[in-house]
């Protein structure tokens, strides 16, 4: 749930995800899912992330960083070996979503389907072998 603080969004929760080739995943992120990328602080290693944060069109974000963001191993880096699942809530067309997501290279797990719950939608894997569900359902908190 978003909270609001003097006009400014508070997001209470940000899943936050590791990768090897950060670069690659927010490409993928943006192009192929739709996040809109806030802010990205380089890592001391080059090409690496220290931290980005990514806005999700209805609401919420993720953070990314990418392994080699400093010169000593930390205990964020071995979740890059670890592949996540994250579900995104979409407002609009998940087929069209579909196509997007898999033109940016995401692998099909779940294809687009109906559940007896009332959503629509669908599972792909990154690159890196996380779990992207995106659903028209917006669960029960609401």
């Amino acid at each position: 749930m978003n909270t609001t603080t003097e006009n400014k969004i508070v997001v209470g929760v940000w899943p936050t995800l590791i990768y090897h080739d950060g670069q690659a995943a927010l490409k993928f992120l943006t192009e192929g899912l739709g996040f809109t990328q806030v802010c990205l602080y380089a890592g001391e290693t080059e090409g690496s992330i220290a931290h980005s944060e990514l806005a999700w069109p209805a609401g919420g974000g993720v953070m990314v960083s990418s392994v080699g963001r400093n010169h000593v191993p930390d205990d964020f880096s071995w979740l890059a070996d670890h592949p996540q699942s994250v579900y995104l809530v979409v407002d609009g067309d998940p087929d069209r979503l579909l196509a997007q997501a898999i033109a940016a290279g995401a692998v099909v797990v779940r294809g687009l389907r109906d559940e007896d719950y009332g959503s629509r939608g669908f599972t792909v894997k990154d690159p890196e072998g996380n779990l992207w569900s995106v659903g028209t359902y917006k669960g029960e908190i609401t």
